[in-house]
């Protein structure tokens, strides 16, 4: 792409480019100035452009690392000229080379927009409170099984800056067919609406609502309506793809000229019944579709799991698969990073490694796994981080939370950090056998290492911020897997 059809696209002022830049060949756009190698542009973001477009937390002013990003070899910068001004006496060398606009952050999306525009391929976007990583993944299997090319958000980068940046690999390689990508939100600041102009969904995932980010949105319905956005920006004719097991989901119905449902527990396009658990990693179901039914040996446990591969189900039947084509993908499946590994270790004790993120309907969801898997006359260890953003009942949900896990059967709780103090005053007013608070996930390593042993096993899960990574970090420094299971298998959310 010619950097004259960036400036284009981002609506610059670059009265001062160098006049050779105008036809200069470009394919890679940067906002991490570490990151920036030759031929590269760089797009300096700062705080001003965070706040204004809905991101939470303390940022860097990048225009700091504009000279860092020339001295990778970046062939050009994007700033805003206030940003210029302040820090003039170390840019004006560059001047030849600077790109200046109005917003950083909406010349990314512009751009992305662009090339979008450009490509013009179909769409899938999929979003929920909780699920869009694990459903995005099971997308991109169906679909890539049935010999499409699939661009995909790499990780969970879901928001509008992760988002512009996974369409602009299209610049690299415009030959995919299809583009599977998770929208995220947490803010009121129609975020979902925001990465809908990008890439106008064809087809829009719901997955679920639940009273994530109440912190900032202020009650589950408006968390509904923020999730509502993604079927509001389909394109016309396009279809939504609803959670028929989800009431607030199924009502967005009303906003879709066409939908197809799917569900366990009510009737739906695509469905699973005839449902079986043997043991961790090993579960089947019946795929039901008005195609006809097949059925799957599915590796991730969990209802919702089960709901993540229906939600990917829908999609390729969307697309045109058969029941049978979809059924067999959906067999192969693997767990994203931190979502579900099974880690079977030496010294005969097994974890699931959950750490990646967590809400009081998925730890009840995995705890409930743990249980139903483990088998009689072996103890089972929640290690359970506080969960985030859940707003003014955060407090009582994670007490009613520590109940529930008591009444399930766990034998030992281990509550990391913050309001986890309340969901151990749960489990104990539910008579839960051992319950005890963990100041930090360090701690909390601590505490398992010095409590487990052979035939336990032993849940670890939590939001983000508490990071429960580290309880599996302590693990492995002192615990090795055993070489006959040290492949990891799969109950991811």
């Amino acid at each position: 792409m010619k950097l004259s059809r960036v400036l284009k696209y981002i609506n610059a002022s670059a009265d001062g480019l160098s006049p050779a830049l105008f036809d200069r060949e470009v394919d890679s756009f940067l906002i991490d100035s570490r990151e920036v190698r030759a031929g590269d542009v760089f797009f300096a973001l700062s705080p001003p452009e965070y706040r204004g477009n809905g991101f939470n937390g303390d940022f860097e002013d990048a225009t700091r690392y504009i000279s860092t990003a020339f001295e990778r070899g970046a062939a050009a910068c994007v700033l805003r000229r206030d940003r210029f001004i302040e820090y003039r006496d170390d840019l004006e060398r560059f001047d030849g080379q600077l790109i200046f606009v109005d917003d950083c952050i909406a010349a990314l999306q512009h751009l992305a927009h662009g090339v979008y525009l450009e490509w013009n391929r179909p769409v899938v976007g999929i979003t929920g409170s909780a699920g869009k990583t694990t459903a995005k993944e099971l997308t991109s299997l169906v679909l890539s099984s049935g010999g499409r090319k699939v661009l995909k958000n790499i990780k969970n980068y879901n928001n509008g800056l992760g988002h512009p940046l996974t369409v602009l690999n299209l610049v690299k390689d415009p030959g995919y067919d299809v583009a599977v990508l998770e929208m995220g939100m947490s803010t009121p600041m129609n975020e979902i609406a925001r990465l809908c102009r990008i890439t106008p969904p064809d087809v829009a995932v719901v997955l679920n609502v639940l009273p994530v980010h109440v912190e900032h949105l202020g009650s589950i319905e408006n968390v509904a309506k923020a999730k509502a956005e993604i079927v509001g920006g389909l394109k016309p004719n396009g279809t939504a793809v609803l959670n028929a097991d989800d009431a607030r989901v199924a009502t967005m119905r009303d906003f879709a000229t066409e939908t197809i449902t799917f569900g366990i527990e009510n009737d739906a396009d695509v469905m699973a019944r005839d449902i079986s658990f043997s043991s961790f990693g090993e579960n089947g179901f019946q795929l039901v579709t008005h195609k006809g039914a097949a059925d799957v040996l599915f590796p991730l446990n969990g209802r919702h799991n089960i709901l993540n591969a229906l939600a990917a189900a829908a999609v390729g039947f969307k697309f045109g698969m058969t029941t049978d084509s979809i059924a067999a993908a959906l067999s192969t499946a693997e767990a994203p990073t931190q979502r579900g590994d099974i880690l079977r270790f030496a010294e005969g004790f097994t974890v699931i490694n959950d750490s990646y993120n967590s809400n009081p309907s998925a730890l009840l969801s995995m705890v409930k796994t743990l249980i139903d898997g483990s088998g009689e006359g072996c103890r089972r260890i929640v290690i359970a981080g506080e969960m985030l953003e859940l707003g003014e009942e955060a407090a009582r949900q994670h007490f009613e939370v520590g109940e529930e896990i008591a009444k399930l059967g766990a034998d030992i709780l281990i509550g990391v950090r913050g309001l986890a103090r309340e969901m151990v005053a749960g489990a104990v007013a539910s008579g839960a056998v051992n319950a005890t608070y963990a100041e930090d996930s360090a701690a909390a390593g601590e505490m398992l290492i010095a409590e487990v042993r052979e035939g336990d096993f032993v849940l670890v899960k939590g939001s983000r911020g508490v990071q429960t990574e580290i309880v599996i970090e302590k693990l492995f420094k002192k615990y090795k897997l055993d070489a006959s299971g040290a492949e990891e298998r799969s109950v991811s959310r």
